[in-house]
C-alpha cells in the first residue's frame, strides 16, 4: 500500500529539480548573452551579468559568522519554527536574519561592506549635508531631479524624497554616516521576514508562516539587504501589509490605519513600490474587510497629503525621473535582453528553494497562495514596464520576500535551506556586489 504513495512524491520532487535546473540554465544564458553583448560593444554596465557585481573571490570578518548562522538555521530552523511559542519565534527569526545579513555584509569588510555602501557619491548620504532646511528641501525637491550642475545624486533624485528624508532624520539624531545608517538599514530590512509571517498568521495561515519563516531568514537576497535601502523598503512595505492584515482580520481600525500610513510612506520611498500595492489589495480581497480598507486608505491619504502640502507632488517627481532614466545607463541596456535576464537576477536573489516552491503554490492554502500570486504579478508588471532594466536583485526585494512564502510547501526543508545558504555564501564570497 505504501508504493503508490511514495512514487508520486518522488515524481514531484524530480520536477522540483527540473524547475531549479531550468532557472540555472536561465542564469547561465543571461550571463553568456550579457557577456556577448559587452564583447560586441554594448555597454550594459554589468560586471558579471545578470548581476551588478565584479568577480573577486574573497573572505572577510563576516565569513565565519555567516557560516555558523547558516549551519544553525539549516540544522534547527524548521524544528524551532514548528514548536516555539509565536513571539519568541519572531524575535529569534529577526535576530537570526539580522545576524545573517550583517555577517554577509562584513564578508566585504566594515568599510567596503557597510560604511561605503550608502555614502558613495551616488548614494543618499552624499546629499544629506545639503538638507539644511527640510521644508525647503521638500518644496524644491523636483527642481533638482533633471540634469544640472546642482542636481541630486543618482539615488536621491531617482526616488521620491521619503528615503532621503529618512537618512536626513538619522543624521539629525546622531546616526549619520555610512556605519550607523548602514546598520539601521540592515536591522530594518532584516525584519521583513517577520512581517511576512505576521501577515500569514493574521490571515489564519500560521502553519504556512512557520514553515516559510526559516527560508525568509536565509533568503539569498540578504546579500543586497546588506546594505541597500531597497531592503529597508521591503520591510516597510511588508509591515504595512502586516498591520493591514491584523486590522482586516480583527476588524480593528487602528492597525489598519497604521498599516495605511506605512503603505503611504512606501510610495515616497520608491516609485516602483506602487506595484507593491497589489499585496495589500490581495489581503483586502481575501478578508473582504472593506472597513479596514477604508481606514488603510485614510492612512495612505494622510501621508500623501503631508507630502503634497509640503510641496512635493508625486506625479511631478515620477515624470522627471522618467526623463533622467531615459538619459541614464538604462538607455544602453536593451529591453529585449533585460526583459528575461531580469528574471535570472531575481532567481539568484530568491534562490533555488523559491524556484522549486513556486511550482507548488497551488498546494498552499488560498490565503497564502494569493500573496505569492500578488507578488508575482508585481514582478511581471515591473519587468514588462521596461523601467527595471538590471539591478533587480535589489530593486525587487520588496516583491521577493513574498515569493518566499512558496517555500512552505517544500519537502525536506533542511536540504532546500542548505541550498539557499550555499547560494548566498557563494555569491557573496565569489563576487563583489555594489550593494
Amino acid at each position: 500500500m505504501s508504493t503508490p504513495t511514495r512514487t508520486p512524491v518522488r515524481h514531484r520532487a524530480r520536477w522540483d529539480l527540473v524547475a531549479v535546473a531550468a532557472a540555472t540554465a536561465l542564469v547561465v544564458a543571461a550571463h553568456l548573452v550579457g557577456e556577448s553583448l559587452k564583447a560586441a560593444g554594448q555597454d550594459i554596465f554589468l560586471g558579471v551579468p545578470p548581476l551588478l557585481a565584479s568577480w573577486l573571490p574573497h573572505v572577510g570578518p563576516g565569513t565565519p559568522v555567516a557560516v555558523v548562522v547558516a549551519l544553525a538555521v539549516v540544522a534547527r530552523g524548521p524544528e524551532l519554527a514548528a514548536r516555539l511559542a509565536w513571539r519568541p519565534l519572531l524575535l529569534l527569526a529577526h535576530g537570526a536574519a539580522a545576524t545573517w545579513t550583517v555577517s554577509l555584509a562584513l564578508v566585504d569588510g566594515w568599510t567596503r561592506g557597510v560604511v561605503e555602501r550608502l555614502s558613495s557619491d551616488q548614494e543618499y548620504l552624499w546629499d544629506v549635508p545639503r538638507a539644511t532646511d527640510v521644508p525647503t528641501m521638500l518644496r524644491t525637491f523636483t527642481d533638482f531631479i533633471l540634469p544640472a550642475p546642482d542636481m541630486w545624486v543618482t539615488h536621491v533624485g531617482a526616488h521620491p524624497p521619503g528615503a532621503f528624508l529618512f537618512y536626513v532624520v538619522l543624521d539629525r539624531i546622531g546616526l549619520g554616516g555610512g556605519g550607523p545608517a548602514g546598520v539601521v538599514t540592515m536591522l530594518i530590512g532584516a525584519s521583513a521576514c517577520v512581517a511576512v509571517a505576521v501577515t500569514l498568521r493574521a490571515l489564519d495561515a500560521e502553519a504556512v508562516a512557520r514553515a516559510a519563516l526559516p527560508f525568509g531568514v536565509l533568503l539569498p537576497g540578504a546579500v543586497w539587504v546588506g546594505v541597500s535601502a531597497d531592503g529597508m523598503f521591503a520591510a516597510i512595505l511588508a509591515w504595512g501589509v502586516a498591520l493591514l492584515a491584523i486590522g482586516a482580520a480583527g476588524r480593528r481600525a487602528l492597525p489598519a490605519f497604521a498599516g495605511g500610513v506605512l503603505l503611504g510612506c512606501s510610495l515616497y520611498l520608491s516609485y516602483g513600490l506602487v506595484l507593491g500595492g497589489l499585496v495589500p489589495l490581495a489581503v483586502l480581497g481575501l478578508t473582504r474587510s472593506w472597513r479596514a480598507g477604508a481606514w488603510a486608505a485614510a492612512g495612505v491619504a494622510a501621508v500623501v497629503a503631508a507630502f503634497t502640502v509640503s510641496g512635493f507632488w508625486w506625479f511631478d517627481g515620477f515624470e522627471r525621473v522618467q526623463v533622467i532614466y531615459a538619459l541614464s545607463v538604462a538607455s544602453t541596456r536593451p529591453y529585449s535582453y533585460f526583459v528575461w535576464a531580469n528574471l535570472a537576477a531575481l532567481a539568484l536573489a530568491v534562490g533555488p528553494a523559491v524556484v522549486a516552491g513556486l511550482r507548488r503554490v497551488p498546494d498552499l492554502p488560498a490565503r497564502a497562495a494569493w500573496l505569492v500570486a500578488a507578488a508575482g504579478a508585481a514582478v511581471l508588471l515591473a519587468d514588462l514596464s521596461g523601467l527595471s532594466k538590471a539591478e533587480v536583485e535589489r530593486i525587487w526585494l520588496p516583491f521577493a520576500i513574498w515569493l518566499v512564502v512558496a517555500c512552505a510547501g517544500l519537502p525536506h526543508p533542511r536540504r532546500w535551506l542548505a541550498a539557499q545558504a550555499g547560494l548566498a555564501l557563494a555569491v557573496n564570497h565569489l563576487l563583489l556586489t555594489v550593494w
